[in-house]
């Protein structure tokens, strides 16, 4: 894009900070929603198939009308289930809950996504561990080899006794 020389229009630069602003009111919103979602679920929530769970994350969208909630659940796979369809059941409690205590001017609805990074990481810790163990195993063999050729096998190149004197 060439520069012309012209400066943007009031318009284009209101809409940029107002854009900025959006994006910084949407994440301290989605702290608070996280908080009272969290405070909600330990105190107001008695769903006996609520597990450990744990509110890792939110984000709201710009326009302030949808939160995305991540969470966690320590147990088995059931017990993550169960969980999950127990903040199904509890999406209305927890939208009041969350349009009791901001400011905005709408409640944004609630959507709960499984945190899929400690599982991730899990994963990661493994692969690192089996990569660990076999570079153990590699230099435990290599400790007693010995090259198959010379231990320098790069060419040098040829010096004469002429060159020398």
């Amino acid at each position: 894009m060439r520069d012309t020389g012209r400066a943007l229009p009031l318009s284009v630069l209101d809409h940029k900070e107002k854009t900025m602003a959006d994006a910084a009111r949407a994440a301290r919103l989605a702290d608070r929603i996280k908080v009272i979602v969290a405070q909600a679920l330990e105190r107001r929530v008695k769903d006996p198939r609520l597990g450990f769970v744990t509110i890792t994350d939110a984000r709201v969208t710009n326009d302030l009308q949808h939160a995305t909630l991540y969470y966690t659940v320590y147990g088995s796979e059931e017990e993550q289930e169960n969980t999950k369809k127990a903040l199904e059941s509890a999406k209305g409690i927890l939208r009041s809950e969350v349009g009791k205590n901001i400011t905005a001017r709408l409640t944004p609805t609630l959507t709960f996504v499984p945190d899929e990074v400690p599982v991730n990481a899990y994963h990661l810790e493994d692969l690192l561990k089996k990569t660990r163990e076999r570079d153990a195993e590699l230099a435990a063999a290599s400790a007693g080899a010995q090259y198959a050729g010379e231990a320098d096998p790069y060419k040098k190149p040829e010096q004469t006794e002429a060159a020398e004197d």
